[in-house]
């Protein structure tokens, strides 16, 4: 493993000296696009309260508070493969903050990637999808963030390992996954239509989570929202394409509506970081924008392919062990689950789930099916729904035999056809879940 690990390294620093002449002459370019970068004329009166929303609709403040820390005074520590990257401080705070920043300092951020003293960002900062959001939008967005409070918090140093804390090792990534874009408008679709692609490219920027990434991180474009397990969290961004997976095509435009606007509807729920997502923004979107997301989601191109990136599949035991699994997990689920799931998985509408026929349960990745049965399953509190019901964790209950007899059974029964669930599959994560002191 250690071999691989110095192979690995020597492969990228190939990569970096490879690229550096052809980065340091695209990173010019940069530099000369930002100078001229015209801010245009801005008359409306509402423009503090449209950078607001647009800070909703990015989820800003998630990434940029730390927990218990001042709203967007950064401090947030993000875990990637390789190292911790710590959210910076946008209140405007002339030391620590950005009070020092100009429109154009700011517009140069979201767009290239640049820091107000030229250095390169990092991905974490999903600059790539911000490079699309319009210039009336960035200054509308940085003129809200010039009207918070000030808060005098310095920036923490990112804990990155070497070489991929360096500015070279950025300039090199750039060069193979990143270019300057603005959003493009398909003049054979609706003005609707455009508007929810722009929300879902640009500002949303739902392909951080839900295309897969590749060991230096960098999104498999090609097949855009295609699904992808999230680095370090170990939760799978489902495939928006596939109906088997969370693709939307035969969904009504109402019904996609109430999923984003309230976390369920009576085709699904979401749970892990899309509840997040759905708590901290989306059930703010104004019912314009979360149509216009629906109409653009449903227009997806479809595929059937199976799930990109990192596999999380299950181990395959035996048939017959799988049988066996199945049947010692049936008592289980009568004795744990039947209660609020139903006999044979109907569920209860607008309480609990059906497991019958649920895409999230035959999901081929297991990761978040076992997650949400280990930690419990919490849908947000939303305007829509206030008071939803979730269920408790179990992984003081079931050792790691019971949690996968029973996630099992489920997942074979009620003409489920899911492959089974082993004691390892479900110890790998009850692991994880201990050392990060979940």
């Amino acid at each position: 493993m250690k071999k691989f690990s110095l192979v690995l390294v020597a492969v990228f620093l190939a990569l970096m000296v490879a690229t550096a002449a052809i980065v340091w002459g695209m990173d010019a370019i940069d530099e000369r696009q930002a100078a001229s970068a015209q801010v245009p004329s801005e008359t409306e009166a509402n423009v503090i309260e449209r950078g607001a929303y647009l800070a909703r609709v990015g989820n800003c403040m998630a990434c940029h508070t730390s927990r218990g820390g001042s709203p967007y005074a950064g401090g947030r520590g993000i875990e990637t493969p390789f190292g911790t990257v710590f959210s910076s401080n946008l209140t405007p705070d002339n030391t620590t903050g950005l009070g020092q920043w100009n429109t154009n300092d700011f517009w140069r951020a979201l767009h290239h990637g640049r820091a107000r003293d030229g250095r390169l960002l990092y991905p974490a900062f999903p600059y790539t999808s911000y490079s699309q959001i319009t210039r009336v939008d960035s200054d509308a967005l940085f003129a809200f963030l010039g009207r918070l409070p000030a808060v005098e918090q310095p920036n923490k140093t990112h804990t990155l390992r070497w070489p991929y804390g360096t500015q070279t090792a950025l300039r090199a990534w750039r060069a193979l996954y990143f270019k300057p874009a603005a959003f493009q408008t398909e003049v054979s679709q609706s003005g609707q239509w455009n508007r929810g692609a722009y929300l879902v490219r640009g500002p949303g920027h739902c392909t951080a989570c839900h295309t897969a990434r590749n060991a230096w991180g960098g999104s498999d474009m090609a097949h855009e929202f295609s699904g992808g397990l999230m680095p370090v969290q170990d939760w799978y961004a489902p495939s928006l394409t596939s109906p088997q997976e969370a693709g939307v095509a035969t969904w009504s435009v109402p019904e996609i509506v109430q999923l984003l606007a309230t976390g369920q509807s009576a085709r699904g729920a979401t749970s892990g970081p899309m509840s997040e997502v759905v708590l901290h923004s989306t059930q703010y979107w104004s019912p314009q924008d979360l149509e216009a997301t629906a109409v653009f989601l449903k227009t997806l191109p479809g595929t059937d392919q199976q799930p990109r990136g990192k596999s999380t599949a299950p181990s395959s035991p035996a048939q017959g062990a799988s049988i066996e699994a199945a049947g010692k997990g049936a008592p289980l689920y009568e004795k744990h689950c039947a209660q609020c799931h139903g006999k044979s998985g109907e569920g209860v509408p607008n309480a609990y789930p059906a497991l019958a026929g649920n895409r999230a349960i035959t999901l081929p990745v297991t990761a978040n099916l076992i997650q949400i049965v280990l930690n419990g399953g919490f849908l947000p509190a939303t305007l829509g729904n206030p008071r939803p019901f979730g269920m408790p964790p179990f992984a003081l209950i079931l050792s790691d035999q019971d949690l996968a007899n029973v996630l099992t059974y489920i997942r074979t029964s009620w003409n489920n056809e899911a492959s089974p669930i082993s004691e390892l599959d479900v110890n790998r994560f009850r692991e994880k879940t201990v050392q990060s002191g979940r």
